[in-house]
């Protein structure tokens, strides 16, 4: 028994969006990808009645994690700041 194989949310947008250049069609796009192309096909479907908020998935996307990375650098950075000017007020003050 085989095991079912998972796509990032990635992987699903780009073969997406090769299947959808005008010109080339969806079993040509699963076929080069490794897939089936009914699978390609309900992605595509999917991907036009929902729009960006397609292939959700129940992680969190890139983007998101890279944002919050990004936000926790900023609260690092004033924390990392503050500590600086509190060692030199300290410094200071003991001289």
């Amino acid at each position: 028994m085989s095991k079912r194989r998972k796509f990032s949310a990635e992987f699903k947008r780009g073969a997406v969006e090769q299947a959808s250049q005008p010109g080339v069609s969806c079993a040509q796009v699963a076929r080069e990808l490794g897939i089936r192309d009914a699978l390609l096909t309900r992605w595509k479907r999917e991907a036009q009645s929902q729009g960006k908020a397609v292939f959700g998935g129940t992680g969190t996307p890139r983007d998101e994690e890279l944002a919050r990375l990004k936000r926790e650098l900023v609260r690092i950075k004033k924390e990392r700041d503050f500590l600086r000017e509190a060692a030199t007020f300290f410094a200071k003050a003991s001289s």
